[in-house]
């Protein structure tokens, strides 16, 4: 995949890139700001090769080292949508994170700096998010979900529906919830049907029903 980098750190952003080069990805382009982001990118979807599969920023960048960064990828989904983007920061900035998850469906990723333990597990959130998947992680989720104002949508929900529902927030897949929880693929089909069920999501929504399932849970 093509990846745009945009972190203010020189080690860290030279690490996400050999990172990611060392595993057969491109990185076509390593910026330390977020206005050079937003060129970057514009530069990139005028180009031959067309905007980025993916685009990787940290929350906090120049000038003030506050917000710039999720406010450029913010901005990035609302000029281009469904250009997927993973922010990665330090803490969770519940309104720009909500306003990520509200702009689009597809290609959303925040994961917080401090919890990626695994190298792998992250350069797979990467691709996931790439190819129109969702890499929230657990912490965002959970604050998201405690400042949502419409939780009497999910009150038909059991305890176990509701732990599945967070799963597929996270962006796991039906596979990966039945081993976290150690019940079989069978249950958890089960429960995301129940689920759909209970939030009134019809088949003929298909496989958006997944999507709609998340955003209802983290709706605020």
């Amino acid at each position: 995949m093509r990846v745009v980098i945009a972190e203010d750190s020189v080690l860290l952003r030279e690490g996400l890139t050999r990172l990611l080069t060392e595993r057969g990805h491109e990185v076509v382009a390593a910026v330390g700001d977020a206005e050079a982001l937003l060129v970057a990118v514009g530069e990139l979807a005028v180009g031959a090769g067309g905007l980025p599969d993916v685009v990787v920023a940290d929350v906090r960048m120049p000038p003030t080292h506050t917000d710039e960064g999720v406010r450029a990828a913010v901005e990035l989904r609302r000029r281009y949508p469904g250009l997927p983007v993973v922010v990665l920061s330090q803490y969770v900035e519940e309104r720009y994170a909500s306003d990520m998850i509200a702009a689009s469906t597809r290609g959303v990723g925040y994961l917080l700096k401090d919890r990626v333990a695994d190298v792998r597990e992250f350069v797979d959130a990467v691709c996931r998010v790439a190819e129109g998947g969702t890499a929230l992680d657990p912490e965002v989720v959970a604050q998201l979900l405690g400042r949502s104002r419409r939780q009497d949508v999910l009150a038909a929900l059991t305890p176990r529906e509701r732990e599945v529902l967070e799963l597929m927030a996270q962006g796991r897949t039906n596979a990966a919830i039945a081993q976290r929880l150690v019940v079989s693929a069978g249950a958890v089909e089960k429960y995301v049907g129940a689920i759909f069920l209970k939030l009134g999501l019809a088949p003929s929504q298909g496989d958006h029903r997944r999507v709609l399932a998340v955003l209802k849970y983290l709706e605020g």
